[in-house]
């Protein structure tokens, strides 16, 4: 592949978290491929912005519009996933390849359960007792390179029962059927929620594989970035020329 056919690439970020979430990976990527990553509605520099799916999916089609190349290869995490599968409904001449991280559960049905409860609870709890627990809970778990740009772009609690509000009972493996590009389901091995449609997810597409990252959980790109980023590398590395 030389630079003029290099695949571009955007990273949608997942629940709370911001562009900052893909530190690791944009650095890594960056001398191979054009890279962006967004900041959805409500998260990041975005803050103010109220939340919606129809503007997530705006804001994902200006950052492949802004590398310049023709369609992108658009990595989803989380929130970011589902994000990521209603572009690809809408949008689907702007998409070269999905990545859908964390992204392979239904949403519908008696297991979106607790996460209406959690919608529920979030807007009751002092955000900045929420943001002080999150950056304890980043800087335990793994090394400041790895975290220190999400921590300082800080957390959008305060979108999170509208943006749950709008994915709960949106998804399922159906979802998959307005995906016309070939799609990498990347999940940690131990993302055992999000782990748990990725078999439907990946029948439900001619063109859909599933790889693993060992002894990762949901965040699998905190996890191993080294592991997460090849996977995106050897993807892209994979995706036909445009036509």
């Amino acid at each position: 592949m030389t630079a003029a056919d290099a695949v571009p690439i955007v990273f949608v970020h997942g629940t709370r978290f911001s562009a900052g979430q893909w530190s690791v990976q944009i650095a890594e990527l960056r001398d191979e491929f054009p890279v962006a990553a967004v900041d959805l509605p409500g998260h990041g520099e975005r803050s103010a912005q109220a939340w919606s799916l129809s503007s997530a999916t705006e804001i994902i089609a200006s950052a492949v519009d802004s590398l310049d190349r023709g369609p992108a290869l658009v990595v989803g995490h989380s929130l970011g996933g589902y994000a990521s599968l209603e572009f690809a409904r809408r949008r689907p001449e702007q998409l070269r390849g999905l990545i859908l991280a964390g992204a392979s559960a239904s949403t519908r049905g008696i297991w979106a359960a607790p996460y209406r409860w959690v919608a529920r609870l979030v807007p009751h709890i002092p955000a900045d007792w929420l943001a002080q627990w999150n950056d304890r809970l980043l800087r335990r778990l793994y090394p400041s390179e790895v975290v220190e740009a999400t921590i300082h772009s800080g957390y959008a609690f305060h979108t999170l029962p509208a943006a749950w509000g709008e994915v709960l009972g949106r998804f399922d493996a159906g979802a998959m059927r307005f995906v016309e590009a070939p799609v990498l389901i990347l999940n940690g091995e131990k993302d055992a929620v999000f782990r748990g449609g990725e078999a439907d997810f990946a029948r439900a597409h001619p063109h859909a594989r599933v790889e693993l990252i060992p002894r990762a959980r949901h965040l699998a790109n905190f996890d191993d970035p080294d592991a997460f980023t090849d996977a995106v590398r050897r993807f892209a590395r994979q995706l036909p020329a445009v036509s």
